[in-house]
């Protein structure tokens, strides 16, 4: 019968931490990798959405020539961003600006009705019991998966019996219903709305409105914002829906009008600068609401976390 010997057993600790010790280098190893994989594939995203950014900026400082003799991606010596801008609000009575207000109506106005019957269509579906609840939240979901464009033509029909079409209300009205919006705000209110909150305020005699402008809508802030930023941008950039309901240049958003100016450029070459000066100008808004809005989500994310 063989035996162990006391050093072989002693040695035995100390084959086994160098063992350990590989393990965990070998996890930190792929730590790392996984960080630089992770942190590649943000860089490319990033590049993704900035260089057009950049491009824009770039191009809006040159002179027509000098941005079809000249690197895009490039200054050139003659730095004519001011003069272009000049000349996007100055260009036709300033038109530019027009398109610019209907622009801050259709986006703004709409945003924010549309974010607000969201969180009241979102709240009612997650904290009250009816009939054909699952039935209405089921209706939802099939239109969060319907285009824009497949509904343009049919509300272009339907408001011009109505009499509205080439109005501000056929461009506003559709952009108050946010199916995507009413989703989000109906599952966060599910998660985060606690039940024994709403009862104790209705203990305290409030009514159901109240509760819902001092509790949900404040609980659904973070929600709220973001839905907010995607009706904003949608309705920012949308191109179709004022294309077809909109025939009075004066009722143009800035997406349309835009189009109307690159649609020119064949003719009129100087039109390049009003475009690209124009687009310049069409981001700001966006890049200062996303700044402005961000805290919120980084509010909504911390909430809760600290006892």
């Amino acid at each position: 019968m063989t035996t162990t010997s006391a050093p072989a057993r002693r040695a035995a600790p100390q084959d086994a931490r160098p063992e350990r010790a590989r393990g965990a280098d070998r996890s930190a190893g792929r730590k790392r990798s996984s960080a630089i994989i992770v942190t590649a594939v943000l860089v490319v995203v990033a590049l993704y959405f900035l260089v057009p950014v950049y491009w824009v900026v770039v191009a809006s400082t040159k002179s027509t020539q000098d941005l079809f003799s000249t690197n895009g991606f490039v200054f050139s010596g003659h730095f004519a961003l001011w003069d272009n801008l000049a000349k996007v609000l100055s260009y036709d009575d300033g038109i530019f600006l027009q398109w610019f207000l209907n622009s801050v109506i259709y986006a703004g106005v709409g945003a924010l009705l549309a974010t607000y019957l969201a969180a009241a269509g979102g709240y009612a579906l997650a904290k009250y019991e009816f009939r054909g609840r699952n039935a209405v939240f089921g209706t939802i979901l099939g239109g969060v998966l319907v285009p824009g464009t497949a509904t343009a033509l049919p509300l272009f029909l339907l408001f011009s019996q109505l009499g509205l079409a080439n109005s501000y209300w056929s461009v506003l009205i559709p952009s108050l219903v946010s199916p995507f919006g009413l989703f989000l705000c109906r599952i966060y209110a599910q998660a985060t709305v606690d039940t024994a909150l709403i009862e104790a305020a209705r203990i305290d005699g409030a009514g159901e409105l109240r509760i819902f402008h001092t509790i949900g809508l404040k609980v659904l802030t973070p929600a709220l914002v973001t839905v907010f930023l995607f009706q904003l941008v949608g309705i920012w950039n949308n191109y179709f829906l004022p294309l077809v309901m909109l025939s009075d240049s004066r009722l143009y958003p800035i997406t349309l009008g835009l189009n109307n100016w690159l649609s020119q450029v064949d003719r009129l070459p100087e039109f390049y600068e009003l475009t690209t000066g124009g687009v310049l100008l069409s981001i700001i808004p966006l890049a200062i609401a996303m700044i402005v809005l961000q805290r919120f989500w980084r509010g909504g994310l911390t909430e809760g976390a600290v006892k």
